[in-house]
């Protein structure tokens, strides 16, 4: 039998950045003007800069991880002290500068105060942009990278469909299971419980969403 891949190990400076997995549609759309670039991190609550191992962590572009422990690499004859982060759903191994972790937009899981708005913002009603899909799913996916767990709910209340709505083209459907996983992950870790009773939560809090659209609120 074949031994198990070994989880990818990475630079935080070397990770390389998500393409957008964008596909024109919507063609007489009205466009509107240029993307703008995605604002840089904000504080979210718990942005603590001690981080020992054993914490549970979030980077903009991987999501949530576990902190295994600092370490000091040899980086062009001196030492660099990082922050050593695995991500178990996709095997990986991240590792951040000390000196880079506030910059990169680290941190620690949110605050209930946030998650909280990220909550209400699932019950709020959709709000759809009439531009091109290609230009909505860059913005989507700058929402993502971000972070930020209200953008990310932001993401999963407008892609989210109920019964009475058309079905999602497939890649409005990889958007939004990739915006659903990472506010899942997140919730999962903050709840101390797993992914599949985080999103039945995150379900519940749209499903309230979808009887206030059918009753007309």
């Amino acid at each position: 039998m074949s031994a198990d891949p070994k989880p990818e190990e990475t630079m935080a400076d070397a990770a390389p950045a998500p393409e957008a997995r964008a596909e024109e549609s919507q063609a007489n759309s009205v466009p509107s003007g240029p993307i703008r670039p995605a604002p840089p991190p904000k504080p979210l609550g718990n942005q603590g800069k001690d981080f020992k191992a054993g914490d549970h962590v979030v980077y903009p572009t991987h999501g949530v991880g576990q902190v295994q422990g600092i370490e000091e690499v040899p980086v062009a004859g001196t030492t660099l002290k990082v922050i050593v982060i695995t991500f178990e759903e996709n095997r990986m191994t991240l590792k951040v500068p000390m000196a880079k972790a506030p910059s990169s937009g680290l941190r620690k899981l949110a605050s209930p105060k946030v998650m909280d708005e990220a909550m209400a913002t699932l019950r709020g009603k959709a709000r759809i942009k009439r531009t091109m899909w290609s230009r909505r799913a860059q913005e989507y996916e700058q929402k993502i990278n971000s972070g930020d767990p209200i953008a990310i709910a932001e993401v999963v209340r407008d892609l989210h469909r109920n019964a009475g709505q058309p079905d999602q083209s497939f890649s409005e459907r990889q958007i939004y299971e990739l915006a659903l996983d990472r506010l899942a992950m997140e919730v999962a870790a903050r709840d101390s419980t797993d992914k599949i009773k985080a999103t039945v939560k995150l379900m519940e809090h749209l499903n309230k969403a979808d009887k206030s659209a059918d009753r007309g609120e």
